[in-house]
């Protein structure tokens, strides 16, 4: 049985007062026994696109990288930002995980806590350099300062001190974050209520786990209280296979990707009902004897959203640091 904590609580709560996002419910029993049928497989750790080094600092490397994965869609008008790895270009989140394993692997010392602390926005440019545009520079360069200075101050520079003062709870490594750092504080508001989202603070445990293997600095007791990671591409693949359905008002604006403020309630309703919709998912799996646990479930569904068959309506667009 799955406790219940914070982020479950108030998607759930924001789902059931939802006005403009619905969640159909036999559209969720079909596409869940799709993934049985399907014999749809978990996605193993992508080595290829990530940086594996001593485990001090593969860790710290994905810190770095969860601190900064957001927002890869390019301003109207604008290229989209992308890097050249052959045979390949590669953009997004890929582009992001495979330019910071460059960096790492050619001596630039993007895991050491003192100097993410003094980095430049040149420096960042350089080592994010490619073509198009990447969005909210300053504000990747502004996670990265702080980062470095939350290490130094409370954690010896070192990322596993971090991971170790959670105690093998990815809940409370999630609480640690949001607590400590400005940029993991990932909650909204929703009738007066608080709303806990923790995308990216949720992501970088599920990271560790996945690239240890579930063990050792992977091994959470209570990995399977991770809910899904709120973003832009998992409703895209709830709203393709009829999981989600638009009110007319919000599906105009995602259609004609008209900018959703941060915060605003046509965002949370989105960011909330994906959480709540995956956690309905897991349910329905649990029902039928699978077992797997909401963040696979995300895995699934991010991956699946990687194809263009499931790109044919756009993804909702906030200019945000949170995803």
């Amino acid at each position: 049985m799955v406790a219940m904590w914070e982020v479950l609580e108030t998607a759930e709560r924001v789902a059931g007062k939802s006005q403009l996002v619905e969640i159909d419910q036999q559209a969720l029993i079909a596409f869940s026994e799709q993934i049985g049928a399907d014999d749809i497989k978990v996605p193993q750790w992508d080595s290829f696109h990530h940086y594996c080094g001593s485990r001090e600092e593969t860790a710290f490397y994905l810190l770095v990288l969860d601190s900064i994965n957001f927002c890869f869609w390019a301003p109207s008008g604008k290229i989209r930002w992308q890097i050249e790895h052959q045979p390949d270009k590669l953009s997004g989140y890929f582009g992001l995980a495979v330019a910071l394993k460059q960096a790492a692997e050619s001596g630039v010392p993007i895991t050491k806590a003192d100097y993410l602390s003094r980095l430049t926005i040149d420096q960042l440019a350089m080592i994010l350099r490619g073509k198009g545009e990447l969005p909210l520079m300053k504000e990747r360069l502004e996670n990265l300062r702080e980062l470095g200075h939350v290490l130094q101050a409370e954690f010896g520079g070192e990322a596993l001190k971090l991971v170790e003062a959670a105690k093998g709870s990815a809940v409370t490594l999630v609480r640690l974050l949001a607590a400590k750092l400005r940029s993991f504080r990932d909650v909204a508001e929703f009738e007066g209520h608080e709303v806990f989202l923790y995308k990216r603070g949720q992501l970088f445990a599920a990271d560790l786990y996945g690239a240890f293997d579930g063990k050792g600095w992977g091994h959470f007791h209570d990995i399977d209280k991770l809910t899904a990671f709120a973003d832009y591409k998992l409703p895209q693949v709830l709203r393709h296979v009829g999981i989600f359905n638009y009110a007319p008002s919000l599906a105009g604006r995602v259609d004609q990707e008209i900018h959703l403020e941060p915060g605003s309630p046509e965002e949370v309703e989105i960011r909330a009902n994906t959480i709540w919709a995956v956690e309905l998912i897991r349910r329905e799996l649990r029902r039928v004897g699978n077992k797997l646990r909401a963040f696979e479930v995300d895995w699934i569904l991010w991956n699946l959203g990687q194809n263009e068959d499931f790109r044919e309506k756009p993804y909702h667009r906030t200019r945000t640091i949170y995803y």
